[in-house]
Order: structure tokens, then C-alpha cells, then sequence
């Protein structure tokens, strides 16, 4: 009983055109595997003539770059894609913040005064059924405002971490905000994008908040509100652990 060396294994190889009839009935995966047993197993089973035809029906995108890449092999163009696919359907992972490590500071005023502010605990927020990034916060104010002073609200919602370690402003508006349904609600502009070295040109996302008002003696009151973070791309709300993995890039240090 013996061990064959790698020289043996080439001697005893089928010859090439056989290989090359062989490969021409495998799929990507196991010409990948084949590529793997020798080096001229490697040469036969990458050659472009196999992996044109499997990387234009695939990544016809991808496969279109070789006028522009001759050096690059098809091959090599079929595993880049491959390897796109599998990060687009990865589960993305665990944000490192949770809300219980936040508190929301909203503060509402006019030109001349206070009308409310509101510091909530993130684990005190009640989650949404959906698990969208929406929270309603029930407010504890009698302070009377006039019709007339809604026009120069000034809208201010920060999110703080835990200690004061960090804080990032979501929305900074002044002025008379969308009158819809009883509540009166402003969208900041579109946040800016995630991360310190991010080289995106915009975050998509937008903050909203909405005050619940009620009428009193010809004047009104805030007796709710709900704050939140939406997609300008469907205008839905993002889902929790997205809005979250979006504030620990302003909140923690870029190498968490």
C-alpha cells in the first residue's frame, strides 16, 4: 500500500481533451472543486471557454466587464458574483446597541418659551407589533399654546447614550410642521450617512415626528407624540435593529 505523490497523479491524469469533454457537463460547483485537485486540473477546469456561458447566463452584468478587464478571467468573474449573492442574503448582524442603552430627548418650543420636553428611557419605549423603528411617547403637559404660536415651533429630538457618552441629533426643525389627522408632524432632513470612513453620499433616511395635539379653551395642548426613522426609498418605517445599527455608527467608536 502506497501513497501517490503528486508527480504520479499527473502521469496518471486523464489527457486533457478527456477532462475538457468531462467539464463540459458540471456545474459551477463542482468545476470549482475540481479546479482544487491539480495543477493541470486547475488549468483545464478554469479555462474561459467553461466559465463564458455559465457567467453570462448568471452575471451577465459581470460577464459584460471582460471587455473592459480582459485579464480577469470568467472564472474569477463568476466567483465575485457568487460571493455578492451570498452577502446579499446574510442575516445581518446583532446591533451592538440596544435600546435600553439610549434615551430620547425631545424639546419643544416657541420663539418665546418652553412648551414641552420629554427625556425617555429607550427601555421604557413600547416596541410596535411590526418591530419598526416608531415609538409613542405619552407626555405630561397643561401648558396652553395658541393656534398662532404653532408656526414658529422649533422641534429638537436628540438620542443620547447611556452616561452621556455620546449624543446625535435626529431632527432640528423650526417653523409650522404638516397638519394630518390631529397631529401635527415634521420630517427632518435626510440624515447623513452611517459610518465615519463611509464614502455613501446619503443615508436614505429621514427622522419623523409627530405631536398629538389636543384643543383646549380655544388654545392647545401636547398630549402625545411619536418619534420615529423612515425610508425616503418605500417611505415605510425601518425596523428596529436597522435604526439601531444606524445610530451605533454616530453613538460608538468607529472599531466596535
Amino acid at each position: 500500500m502506497f501513497l501517490e505523490t503528486s508527480d504520479t497523479m499527473q502521469k496518471c491524469s486523464p489527457p486533457w481533451q478527456v477532462l475538457d469533454l468531462v467539464a463540459n457537463h458540471l456545474d459551477p460547483r463542482t468545476l470549482a472543486t475540481a479546479a482544487c485537485v491539480c495543477k493541470s486540473w486547475s488549468i483545464s477546469m478554469s479555462s474561459d471557454h467553461l466559465w463564458q456561458p455559465l457567467c453570462s447566463s448568471t452575471y451577465r452584468s459581470l460577464s459584460n466587464l471582460r471587455a473592459a478587464a480582459s485579464d480577469v478571467s470568467y472564472s474569477k468573474l463568476y466567483s465575485l458574483g457568487r460571493a455578492a449573492d451570498k452577502r446579499r442574503v446574510q442575516k445581518p448582524l446583532k446591533p451592538h446597541l440596544s435600546l435600553h442603552d439610549l434615551f430620547f430627548a425631545v424639546d419643544v418650543q416657541t420663539s418665546r418659551e418652553s412648551v414641552v420636553t420629554v427625556v425617555k428611557p429607550g427601555g421604557e419605549l413600547k416596541v410596535d407589533k411590526n418591530g419598526v423603528f416608531r415609538f409613542d411617547i405619552e407626555v405630561e403637559s397643561e401648558k396652553l399654546v395658541g393656534f398662532e404660536a404653532l408656526d414658529s415651533l422649533r422641534i429638537t429630538w436628540n438620542v443620547v447614550l447611556e452616561g452621556f457618552k455620546g449624543v446625535f441629533t435626529m431632527m432640528d426643525c423650526k417653523g409650522k410642521g404638516s397638519f394630518v389627522l390631529g397631529l401635527e408632524g415634521w420630517f427632518s432632513k435626510e440624515l447623513p450617512p452611517a459610518g465615519c470612513c463611509s464614502s455613501e453620499a446619503a443615508s436614505g433616511l429621514v427622522a419623523d415626528l409627530r405631536l398629538g395635539l389636543r384643543e383646549s379653551g380655544g388654545k392647545v395642548v401636547v398630549e402625545k407624540m411619536s418619534v420615529g426613522v423612515l425610508s425616503i426609498v418605500s417611505w415605510r418605517y425601518v425596523c428596529v435593529d436597522d435604526g439601531l445599527r444606524y445610530l451605533q455608527h454616530f453613538l460608538l467608536p468607529c472599531n466596535v
